[in-house]
């Protein structure tokens, strides 16, 4: 497909770690000729450069530090390292990467030499930034370490996705009028009243994205073992737009 048209390509759909044949969060996105990649967990990298054969992404965007979401960033960073910065002459550039602190905290921890900063220019991801066409904006949403929700937003486009959520009413703001939103749908059921929420049932993922007006659903994040098609017929019931599942190599048009 020609990357001035806008598209979605699921790299990673499992959510803790990845079934056979599959791979933990990563989503590329691709308008106007950039190229964006949402996580990178683990094994999204090997299908990230089956998709990206002529160059290597133009920014990168990591929703929280959790290894299921970032650990292959490490494996991008070689890449990049070993492609881009040894035949560039003068100054290496440097690919962006807007994350939290504790994902370059375990990047460096996975590879210290070269050092992240020396391979990425990292941005803090709650601050509002431009990623080539498109306007980054994030919200903080409720999960075991911090995670940001981002959306990405470009004239007649815009992208939303959740990372790794409980429940939030900051979903609405998020996804609000989104042409796609991505949302974690990890749960088979909600956990017992009371309890802290970091994670969603595919059904909360569809009243959410309801209440945002989205326009289309993508569900993610499947705990291993998940009946996707029963997670998609459950997340209907709340919403009634389009409901996709996130399938390893799926291209979705925007």
């Amino acid at each position: 497909m020609d990357d001035a048209v806008g598209r979605l390509t699921v790299l990673g759909s499992c959510g803790a770690w990845p079934e056979p044949g599959r791979a933990c969060a990563g989503f590329l996105l691709s308008h106007q000729g950039f190229r964006v990649v949402l996580d990178l967990g683990y094994g999204a990298a090997s299908r990230l450069f089956a998709h990206c054969p002529d160059r290597l992404p133009d920014a990168v965007v990591v929703t929280h530090e959790h290894p299921d979401h970032c650990a292959d960033v490490s494996a991008l960073g070689r890449a990049w390292h070993y492609t881009v910065q040894a035949n560039a002459p003068g100054d290496p550039p440097r690919l962006p990467l807007h994350c939290t602190p504790g994902t370059v905290r375990r990047l460096e921890a996975m590879e210290p030499r070269p050092h992240p900063a020396e391979l990425f220019d990292v941005h803090d991801l709650g601050e509002p930034a431009d990623v080539g066409p498109f306007r980054l904006t994030t919200h903080p949403l409720p999960h075991h370490v911090p995670n940001f929700g981002v959306r990405l937003s470009a004239p007649g486009l815009t992208v939303a996705y959740t990372g790794d959520t409980g429940p939030s009413p900051l979903l609405a703001d998020l996804a609000r009028d989104a042409d796609l939103v991505i949302c974690d749908a990890t749960l088979r059921t909600p956990p017992p009243e009371g309890e802290p929420r970091y994670l969603m049932t595919a059904a909360e993922a569809g009243h959410w994205a309801a209440r945002a007006g989205a326009r289309r659903l993508m569900l993610t994040h499947f705990w291993p073992g998940t009946d996707r098609a029963a997670a998609a017929a459950e997340a209907g019931t709340e919403f009634g737009g389009e409901v996709l599942i996130a399938e390893e190599d799926l291209i979705v048009a925007l």
